[in-house]
């Protein structure tokens, strides 16, 4: 395994313990479709037990030009409602969705414990976009 893809695995396992330390729901990880990955699926299970979350988990060591959540492109977010919707469909949900993002970054590349997150709810409201 990469040292990009152990960063990566660090902060999807970091992104799921502050989930469920919230009291959501994990329903799914690293699910697989024709359209890409999505790296956590869940539900708030306090606010709206009735609403699908995927989530998508962008890390980043500090001193990279671009912060985790900048690194989310036009190309990345198609291929997130892509993959989400396909993922809906498979599931047949038939109640609210969304995508949120959680941006790790790591302060110090060599101390795994030295890292922030933030998370940002419903990346893709108000925005029209195309399958």
């Amino acid at each position: 395994m990469t040292a990009a893809q152990e960063l990566g695995k660090y902060s999807e396992d970091r992104a799921a313990e502050y989930l469920l330390s919230i009291g959501w729901k994990i329903i799914a990880r690293n699910v697989k479709n024709f359209y890409g990955e999505l790296d956590i699926v869940s539900i708030d299970t306090k606010i709206n037990p009735q609403e699908l979350v995927i989530v998508e988990v962008r890390s980043r060591t500090i001193g990279k030009i671009q912060s985790p959540l900048d690194s989310i492109g036009s190309r990345k977010l198609n291929s997130l409602v892509k993959s989400s919707r396909e993922f809906i469909n498979e599931i047949e949900w038939e109640n609210f969705w969304r995508i949120d993002v959680i941006g790790i970054t790591m302060k110090n590349k060599n101390d795994l414990k030295d890292w922030e997150l933030t998370h940002i709810k419903d990346i893709t409201s108000g925005l029209n976009i195309l399958s």
